[in-house]
Formats: C-alpha cells, sequence, structure tokens
C-alpha cells in the first residue's frame, strides 16, 4: 500500500497497534521498528520498575504508543514541533488508551519538554528523526516529498541536524546510565557515531543491524548527568 492509499485508508499497523494516520504527520514506516525494539529490550533489561522515556520528533506517536503498550509501567512523554504531528499522536494516544502514561507535548525539540522538571529522571530517549539532506530532496528522494510533510525528512544539507542537536539537548534529561537510541539513514552510522563521541557524554555506543544487515539504530549510554 502506498502512501497516498495509507492515507485515504486512515490508519496503519506499528508494532502490532493500529494506529490512525493523517497529512501533516510521517506515515509510521516498518523500519522504525527496529529502533521501538531496542528501546523495548533495553527497559527490560534496566530494572527500573518505572521506566521514563521521551520519544523525539514523535511524529504520529507510534514510538510512545508502541513503548507504553510494550512496557505497562513506563511513562512516556513525546513531543514534536508541528501541529499536524502532535494532532495525530494525540489522537492515537487516545484512541489506545494509554492518556495516563503518554503525555504529548509541542516544541522545537526539547523545549517542549521545559519547565516538567524531567531533568536528570530519563531512563530512555529515543529519536527517529528527519534525516535526509536538502540536496537529495531535491533529487533522488524528491518524490518523498509529494504526500509527506518536508519537516519529516528535511535535516541540512549532510542530513545530521537534528542529530547533532539532540546527542546535546538530550544530555540534561537522561539519568546516569540512561540510553539515547537514533533511526539513522543507510551509511550514516559513522557520522552519528563520531556525534556520540565528540559529546563526550557517552560511552558503550553500539550500532543495530536489521535483518538484512543493514545499520539503522544507534545508541549511546550516558557516562554521568550533565
Amino acid at each position: 500500500m502506498n502512501v497516498e492509499e495509507t492515507y485515504a485508508k486512515g490508519t496503519t499497523t506499528f508494532m502490532g497497534l493500529e494506529l490512525i494516520v493523517a497529512p501533516g504527520a510521517l506515515i509510521p514506516r516498518q523500519e522504525t521498528e527496529l529502533l521501538g525494539r531496542t528501546a523495548t529490550e533495553l527497559l527490560r533489561g534496566l530494572g527500573v520498575a518505572a521506566p521514563r522515556v521521551v520519544d523525539m520528533c514523535c511524529g504520529a506517536g507510534n514510538l510512545a504508543c508502541g513503548i507504553a503498550s510494550a512496557i505497562p509501567t513506563a511513562e512516556v512523554w513525546a513531543s514534536d514541533l508541528t501541529d499536524g504531528c502532535v494532532a495525530v499522536a494525540r489522537k492515537n494516544v487516545e484512541k489506545l488508551g494509554l492518556g495516563g502514561r503518554v503525555h504529548v507535548r509541542q516544541g522545537d525539540l526539547f523545549a517542549g519538554l521545559a519547565g516538567l522538571g524531567l531533568e536528570h529522571t530519563i531512563d530512555v530517549v529515543v529519536c527517529n528523526p528527519p534525516y535526509i539532506s536538502e540536496k537529495r530532496l531535491e533529487g533522488d528522494r524528491a518524490e518523498l516529498l509529494r504526500h509527506e510533510p518536508r519537516e519529516a525528512f528535511a535535516a541540512g544539507p549532510y542530513g545530521l541536524s537534528i542529530h547533532q542537536r539532540v546527542v546535546k539537548d538530550a544530555q540534561p534529561f537522561l539519568k546516569k546510565g540512561a540510553h539515547l537510541l537514533f533511526e539513522i539513514g543507510l551509511g550514516q552510522e559513522k557520522q552519528v557515531k563520531i556525534l556520540f563521541e565528540r559529546a563526550k557524554a557517552f560511552t558503550g555506543v553500539r550500532l543495530v543491524p536489521n535483518q538484512a544487515g543493514e545499520l539503522r539504530v544507534i545508541v549511546g549510554r550516558t557516562l554521568a548527568n550533565t
């Protein structure tokens, strides 16, 4: 089913959940389930009774809802910049009855979480950011913009502008030994690993392959509170 058909249907499936989709928010992709599964496995291994999670660049809220459904004791804050994403994410939270544990906020990255007292309390931050360069969106990936919002894809001249900001801005929110996870584009693993290393705030940076052996998720663990 293509993008136009999926929007017309109004729903899609992600991590076993039926989610609402609508123009203005990226349709959740099956490949992003790798990020959700990796985060879920980490959370189960932490031994935290009521883990706290942030889904940054939440889009339709698919990761927030998927993680909250898989980890019934988790509390999740989901945030995105655009009205369209926030509206769809809130509809999905309501549809799935997760309103008591998933909170959808709006703002420019972590500005959406300001004033909530979440600093140094978060166990896991997941982020499926835009990661396509402006040049590619004007060239071989231009078809992506036919139906879905540019904000869901565009990430500066190298496709890394949001990764770079989140590596820095997530640090004040993460606990000691907490994890930051990204979805990455094909071939971006070296550049994003360098972003983690330059931050000097993470250890044990590792890459997670999909079933085809492609490196599509990167994970770093905090050294200490910053």
